[in-house]
This record gives C-alpha cells, sequence and structure tokens, in this order.
C-alpha cells in the first residue's frame, strides 16, 4: 500500500510537535509501599517532522504505549523515547503523561485509613540529551496570618494546590515530593476524617498560619537542600475563601547556576 506519510511535502515548514494527545491509557507505577499500583493516564506523544515529509505515523504511537504500559518511570523514559525516535524516524521525541496517584494515609487522631489521590506527571524529551521532568500537585490548607492576627476570634483559610516540577541527579519517590509538600502547609488533607480529626486539623491550621508566599518559600527551602534535585519549580494557588480571585506565587530554581532563589 503507498505510504501516503511518506510523501514529499514542498511547503518548506518543519513540525516541531506532531503527535497524538490527550490518549487515555491504564498504566503501571512504581509504589513505594506496595511496589507498583495500576492508574490511568493521559498521554501525549510527539515527534519533530522534517519539511520535506508530508506527516508522520499516527498508529505507531498507540504501538509503542501497547509495548511500555506494563511500567511507565524514570527508569523506562529513555528507552521508550528512543523507540518513538526510532520507530518514527524522528530527531525528538516527547512524552506527557498525567495521573491520579493514590496514597493511603492515616487520620490523625481516630487513625482511620483512607486512599488519598495526587496529579502526578511525568514529562520526558530525548534529542540530544534526555530531559526528564517529575512533577506532582499538592492540595493543602493554609491559613491566612494577617486574618489570624487582626481577627478576635477566628480566621480565613482556604484550599491551596501546591505545584512542583523537578528535574533530577538520583531516583526520587512520588511519596517523597508529595509528603515534603504537605509539611509546608497549615495542615494536609484526608479523604476520610472523624470528628476528633477535624478538630485536630482545624486546630493545626490555626496554630500554623501560611501565605501564599510562604508556601512557595517553605517548598523551595526544602527542595533547594535536596542534593538530588538539580532544578525546580514550585508554584502554589489559593483558592480564597474570603475573595473572588485566587492568591498565587512562583519559584524557580536552577541549583547548578542560580545563587539565589528569586520569588
Amino acid at each position: 500500500m503507498i505510504d501516503v506519510q511518506r510523501m514529499r511535502d514542498n511547503r518548506n515548514l518543519d513540525i516541531k510537535k506532531v503527535g497524538v494527545k490527550g490518549v487515555t491509557y491504564p498504566i503501571i507505577v512504581l509504589d513505594r509501599a506496595r511496589e507498583t499500583q495500576s492508574t490511568v493516564a493521559a498521554i501525549s506523544m510527539y515527534v519533530d517532522l522534517p519539511h520535506h515529509l508530508k506527516g508522520t505515523h499516527m498508529s505507531r504511537f498507540i504501538e509503542i504505549l501497547n509495548e511500555y504500559r506494563g511500567e511507565m518511570t524514570v527508569h523506562k523514559m529513555p528507552e521508550l523515547l528512543q523507540a518513538m525516535r526510532d520507530r518514527l524516524e524522528a530527531e525528538t521525541a516527547h512524552i506527557e503523561i498525567e495521573f491520579p496517584y493514590f496514597i493511603e494515609k492515616e487520620a490523625p487522631a481516630s487513625r482511620a485509613r483512607s486512599l488519598m489521590d495526587y496529579q502526578c506527571f511525568f514529562l520526558g524529551t530525548l534529542g540530544a540529551e534526555l530531559d526528564f521532568i517529575l512533577g506532582v500537585r499538592v492540595p493543602l490548607t493554609s491559613l491566612c496570618p494577617c486574618s489570624k492576627e487582626i481577627s478576635r476570634y477566628g480566621a480565613h483559610n482556604q484550599r491551596s494546590l501546591v505545584s512542583v516540577q523537578v528535574r533530577s541527579r538520583d531516583f526520587i519517590w512520588l511519596e517523597e515530593l508529595i509528603g515534603l509538600v504537605e509539611s509546608c502547609g497549615s495542615s494536609e488533607l484526608y479523604a476520610l476524617l472523624k470528628r476528633e480529626d477535624e478538630k485536630h486539623v482545624t486546630e493545626r491550621a490555626y496554630e500554623n498560619p501560611v501565605f501564599v508566599e510562604d508556601l512557595v518559600r517553605n517548598v523551595a527551602l526544602k527542595l533547594r537542600e535536596d542534593p538530588r534535585i538539580a532544578w525546580f519549580t514550585v508554584e502554589a494557588e489559593n483558592f480564597e475563601s474570603i475573595h473572588n480571585h485566587s492568591a498565587y506565587a512562583f519559584i524557580e530554581m536552577d541549583k547548578e547556576h542560580d545563587g539565589d532563589i528569586a520569588l
């Protein structure tokens, strides 16, 4: 049969990324407590396309997914990306994998156990060199220091979402990144709380107020101290309970080149 994609194109325009986007697919990832965890990911896969070719072979992306769904980890990313380059005859390959990851948590007072979900993602690129980014999005409670200081009783709080991306020199568990972020807010969240747990969480948040600026700085300091991490970004969004807008802060640091953290 005629390979239409390999036919010549005369418009003289390179395409930086072409492929499949938003593929819903079952995968297996590493789990620190149970070795592996099955989940469902949204996956996008792209390669570059030189100006003289009409198209790429979209079906080959799905074929490669079929081969690697048994383990989607940092260990497999170089091999997977190289397979994309080879099979699609490309110079550069990109993959984006986003998935819910579940951790069993124990409530602080009742010790009731439940599963808490976190959005995690892998971003991989293979061109002249391999670039891999590990990311997590962690929900927290944050209580406003200003509100606590000026109010006769009570203080407003809100749910916050902290997003972290890291490039690392060594392996890092998802649980490590999630736990690091959770330690930096007013209180972490739980899927299941009994009355005694609600009391504990509410009082803990009141005793540990943080601005959105505090959140990103607290997380950034801990990431900076970890020798495995070479580069990171941390951003926090507070979904304000007394405003119809969010508060936001962002930090990026390249530990190989930056002397100071910039906010």
